[in-house]
């Protein structure tokens, strides 16, 4: 039976996610093969699993004790508190699942069962942001001004915590100074943030900006389905950069379940683990070359350019890694931030005047006199024209003298 999870803060609408029963742990991994393929991750895979990188997951709270996630998660700020009752425990559903598309390890005999996440080597963090519709405080912190500025907040928390990237499967109308200023402190950190760009574009050519998706330096995500088409129901704007599939996709839920579901929520998380392999492996680089390396890398269809829907196309973790290799060989300038060529040494003074090792001196004789002879040919053609002018002139006063002389005869 299908049913959607929505969690909300002021303002702030968890992106729709329908979500199907339990499924069976054996039944998982098979079940993401598709997706897996899509994603391009085994031979990512060789490459890096993502040890090393902490990803930061802003949702309703994670489950650490989820087969698939133990060991691997750490429990940050929780800054909902006071909005439950006393003794309410969390539900944890959504923050879990798109933690374990992040970074779910699996579990058994080679960890081949359960959830295999895209960055499976990679920790989370978990800060709470928001309630889930099941919550009993889901009302009092949607009601209450105290909790206005929990994302902005808990991006901060994210970044001082050591965060490499931040997945933000959160959307709201609109964006406030405080999460703006956030956002620009983490990103001058080298925090990489990937947002979903909104579960509203169901029978509309334009969709409505979504934030913090929408905000600069934010990579915004949409969904495709398994034909690599977009999602009816994501958002079609141009803050969208790339996509992800986000139709049928299995994930973890809390007390060991496994459920299904739709949503540009789950595309973000996915984007995240391909932004978190590409921190493991290249861990200084800046957050825009992590957003050109996934951009530029996506797959579109032959001959496809941007568009709204999908952005520059889906993303591909092998592709996005060859790509990043390239652009890991650029440095900032000696003289200030900036993208430095690679074959180009970083200039550690100023020039000294231009020496001239070789001066041609009949080469510069005959230059020179080229120049001199086309100097005087359009002073000469200058004078002719002058001449024709002023004798035309001459001959059409003599012309006019005539008729008059002809016109009192």
């Amino acid at each position: 039976m299908l049913r959607p999870l929505r969690g909300a803060l002021v303002a702030l609408l968890l992106l729709p996610c329908f979500l199907g029963g339990p499924a069976a742990a054996d039944d998982v991994r098979g079940s993401q093969a598709a997706v897996l393929r899509t994603l391009g991750l085994a031979q990512a895979w060789q490459v890096t699993k993502g040890r090393g990188v902490l990803v930061a997951v802003l949702d309703s709270g994670v489950d650490p004790n989820h087969r698939d996630l133990v060991g691997s998660v750490r429990i940050g700020r929780d800054f909902t508190e006071g909005a439950n009752p006393g003794g309410a425990p969390p539900v944890r559903l959504h923050g879990t699942y798109m933690a374990s598309l992040i970074a779910g390890h699996g579990h058994g005999p080679g960890r081949g069962d359960g959830v295999i996440g895209v960055a499976p080597e990679a920790r989370v963090l978990s800060v709470r942001v928001i309630l889930e519709d099941e919550e009993p405080g889901f009302r009092t912190f949607n009601a209450e001004a105290r909790y206005e500025g929990v994302v902005a907040k808990g991006i901060r928390h994210a970044v001082d915590s050591g965060a490499h990237v931040i997945n933000l499967s959160i959307s709201k109308d609109l964006a406030t100074e405080a999460e703006r200023a956030a956002i620009r402190y983490a990103i001058s950190k080298g925090v990489v943030l990937v947002a979903a760009a909104g579960n509203d574009g169901a029978g509309r050519r334009t969709a409505p900006y979504s934030y913090p998706a929408s905000i600069p330096g934010v990579i915004s995500v949409a969904a495709v389905t398994s034909t690599m088409t977009r999602a009816s129901f994501s958002n079609r704007n141009s803050s969208v950069m790339l996509s992800a599939p986000g139709v049928d996709i299995l994930g973890a839920g809390p007390d060991n379940e496994y459920w299904v579901g739709r949503g540009t929520s789950q595309a973000t998380a996915l984007v995240s683990g391909v932004a978190a392999l590409i921190k493991a492996k290249y861990p200084k680089m800046s957050p825009a070359l992590v957003a050109q390396a996934l951009a530029s890398s996506a797959v579109a269809p032959r001959g496809a350019r941007y568009n709204t829907g999908t952005g520059f196309g889906v993303v591909n973790a092998t592709r996005a890694l060859k790509m990043a290799a390239v652009l890991s060989k650029h440095r900032v300038t000696a003289s200030g931030p900036g993208v430095q060529h690679p074959d180009r040494p970083i200039a550690t003074a100023a020039p000294g005047p231009v020496v001239i090792v070789n001066r041609n001196q009949q080469a510069i004789t005959v230059f020179a006199g080229v120049g001199l002879a086309g100097l005087l040919g359009a002073a000469g053609g200058l004078m002719v024209v002058v001449f024709l002018v002023r004798r035309a002139r001459r001959n059409a006063g003599v012309v006019a003298v005539r008729r008059e002389t002809y016109a009192t005869r």
